[in-house]
């Protein structure tokens, strides 16, 4: 027994070690994405404003050739491909990316995204090591709960690079944001590994909350696209009636994918993810009865699941009402993801609840 013991000790310090370890593999990653967007070169304003110009006229095709006559040979370049949107609005072509079109800045922007591999697979092999330690789901208290989280988001970002899509742009805010997660983790919501009160002791646990922290992690990377898309959209719309923007603006924005494919991915991605939501919800309230013997009981953890659903059933809806459709529909989004937000840190740090188990010592 001293024995087991002793090794549950040995197998939490190093968690904790490859916390800190991912910690610092995740700066590394940090920077690297910094010289991504550094080194990438600017496209010509010019050549955006010509785009967003450009008003759908009828079945007009999305893919344009252009014809370069070199000598007597006619050479077609690569067709360029136009996020097309709702009728009478812009259509523009999606930016080239944080690097910008370099070699140089895609050579960093590779190395940020294997610099966070590495890290998420040292941050996952500390998670399990904590699962290990405890002897249980490694979410028992908002620090496991926050390691997890952030090796989820991680995780479901790297899943998307893998199926090929354009998501290298989430690279820079989502490891800025893990390093605040878990720095916030290992600083204020550090909890020593301990066994779980009794109402947390139940096969429940696995469910309600992987399906918690899953939903979460990939609301967090919707609200991201949600946010840049209304820069972009700003951006673009100020083109359009003949402004000129910043130079901050035309160096960061216009390396963004147009305004409807950001809008059209993290709608994507919010209605995917939400009847998981609904369904952690009523896994909540069957756990409840089992716990407690109600299923609901207006305790503040779920009045705010409930809220936030709310909200995310209202942004969907927004999004099939033809006039809250663009920007209003995504305040709604992040108006969500905010009730999610303080659903966990908000609940548990500030009021007194039946979940109050998961709160900070």
């Amino acid at each position: 027994m001293i024995l087991a013991a002793t090794t549950n000790e040995s197998l939490a310090k190093m968690s904790d070690l490859l916390i800190y370890s991912s910690m610092a593999v995740y700066t590394l990653a940090f920077f690297a994405h910094i010289a991504e967007w550094v080194l990438g070169s600017r496209s010509k304003v010019g050549r955006t404003a010509a785009a967003l110009t450009q008003r759908a006229a009828g079945p007009t095709s999305a893919v344009t050739v252009q014809v370069k006559q070199a000598g007597s040979t006619a050479v077609l370049d690569k067709p360029k491909i136009v996020t097309r949107s709702a009728a009478g609005t812009r259509d523009v072509p999606d930016g080239p990316g944080a690097a910008g079109g370099t070699v140089k800045g895609d050579l960093y922007g590779r190395i940020a995204v294997s610099l966070t591999v590495l890290a998420f697979a040292v941050e996952a092999a500390g998670v399990v090591s904590r699962a290990l330690a405890v002897q249980r789901a490694p979410w028992g208290n908002m620090y496991e709960f926050s390691t997890t989280f952030s090796t989820v988001a991680v995780g479901t970002y790297l899943a998307f690079l893998l199926a090929k899509k354009n998501v290298r742009w989430i690279g820079l805010p989502l490891v800025t944001t893990v390093l605040l997660d878990l720095g916030l983790a290992t600083t204020w919501l550090k909890t020593p590994s301990d066994q779980l009160v009794p109402a947390l002791d139940s096969y429940w646990l696995w469910i309600h909350v992987s399906t918690a922290i899953f939903c979460g992690a990939v609301f967090y990377l919707a609200a991201v696209a949600t946010a840049l898309y209304l820069f972009r959209d700003s951006y673009e719309s100020k083109l359009a009636s003949g402004g000129t923007p910043s130079a901050f603006a035309r160096s960061v924005l216009e390396r963004l994918p147009s305004a409807a494919s950001l809008d059209k991915f993290s709608y994507r991605v919010n209605a995917a993810v939400f009847p998981l939501w609904t369904f952690t919800i009523i896994a909540g309230a069957i756990w409840a009865g089992d716990a407690w013997g109600r299923y609901w009981g207006w305790d503040a953890k779920e009045v705010w699941s409930f809220i936030t659903w709310v909200g995310y059933a209202a942004y969907l809806h927004a999004r099939a009402t033809a006039g809250w459709k663009g920007r209003k529909a995504a305040y709604i989004a992040l108006i969500a993801f905010g009730c999610f937000l303080f659903n966990y840190y908000g609940v548990n740090i500030f009021v007194t609840s039946k979940h109050s188990y998961a709160g900070v010592e």
